[in-house]
């Protein structure tokens, strides 16, 4: 159950809950404090001389806030949004039949921007600098290529991976952004915040122990906090406590630091079976029998952040703070102490 929980993916049940919990203005956006800052300046500037937003591109894990942020942006433009994904596009038709539909100013948010194939992202080059679709019409011998001019539009793309993006592409962007992992209390702020929209009392004590092990992300803690008032309404408790929430928590399964049964595997057989690393990532996914993009993905990036695993360049490595954090005892001599944190 801590793997469901701990996904920092939306689940196909979850759109709806996401939807009533999304701030609608910067002011509203919690966490991410730079970007906030950057964004404010940048649709201020645009909006003042009448003009669209430069392209955005928001990279990072899952679940911290690029689609809140690409709606953010229409709605401080006043402009309207069209919703694809890179995996959705699958052929360039696709993606010109989106564009032809554009108005001035409008937004078009691609979610996994990493995911277009060769042909469709070759079109969204001269969309994306001179605002011109270059279209094959027919065939053969008789093919004639028209190009079709847009409207100046604003593309907000969002990635997970963007190592995977094309160097052409991520040149195309004006606006380029990170978001990183959330700390705890803004964590708090956005569980609190939440808890007031769904009409749950909670405790001070109750919300900050959900935010420490939400894995710095904000979906997880608003999914962390459904779950826990179904075991505070069984313990019939008077609103989420502190003593619910520790219990629920451990019913799911979820540690102090927001680590769940894989991801004490994942360390367990690094250690266990590779002394402590390095070693590489598809022989640790082939020992632990899971997807290797799964953990490179969902586990390895919160891992990484809270200082339990090094990436190096001979593969990945336990560190001493995720020895003591298991109850294990980091060896004197060796890897482990010679790269420890």
């Amino acid at each position: 159950m801590s793997e469901d929980v701990l996904r920092p993916e939306a689940a196909p049940d979850e759109g709806r809950f996401e939807e009533s919990l999304r701030p609608r203005a910067l002011s509203e956006f919690v966490g991410q404090s730079q970007l906030r800052a950057n964004l404010a300046v940048f649709i201020t500037a645009a909006r003042d001389r009448g003009e669209a937003l430069d392209h955005v591109l928001l990279a990072g894990p899952p679940g911290l806030g690029k689609t809140t942020l690409a709606q953010i942006i229409a709605v401080e433009m006043g402009a309207e949004i069209h919703h694809t994904s890179g995996p959705v596009l699958e052929r360039a038709g696709d993606l010109a039949a989106l564009m032809t539909n554009l108005q001035e100013g409008d937004v078009l948010f691609i979610d996994e921007i990493h995911r277009l194939g060769p042909a469709v992202e070759e079109i969204l080059y001269p969309a994306m600098e001179d605002f011109e679709l270059d279209l094959v019409i027919g065939q053969g011998p008789a093919a004639r290529s028209v190009r079709l001019a847009l409207p100046r539009f604003t593309l907000v793309a969002a990635t997970t991976r963007m190592g995977l993006l094309t160097g052409p592409l991520r040149d195309r962007f004006g606006i380029v952004h990170r978001l990183g992992f959330y700390h705890a209390p803004e964590l708090e702020t956005i569980v609190k915040r939440s808890a007031r929209i769904l009409g749950i009392a909670i405790d001070g004590d109750a919300a900050s122990e959900i935010a420490r092990r939400a894995r710095g992300t904000p979906r997880i803690a608003n999914r962390l906090l459904r779950r826990i008032r179904d075991f505070a309404h069984h313990l019939k408790t008077d609103g989420v406590t502190l003593e619910a929430t520790r219990w629920g928590l451990e019913q799911m399964e979820v540690d102090g630091v927001g680590l769940d049964s894989v991801d004490r595997h994942f360390l367990m057989t690094i250690i266990e079976v590779y002394g402590g690393g390095p070693v590489g990532l598809k022989a640790i996914a082939a020992s632990m029998g899971e997807d290797q993009g799964t953990l490179e993905d969902i586990h390895e990036p919160y891992l990484l952040q809270i200082g339990f695993l090094q990436r190096t360049s001979r593969g990945r490595m336990v560190t001493p703070r995720a020895l003591r954090h298991l109850g294990l005892k980091a060896p004197n001599t060796g890897p482990l102490f010679e790269d420890g944190v």
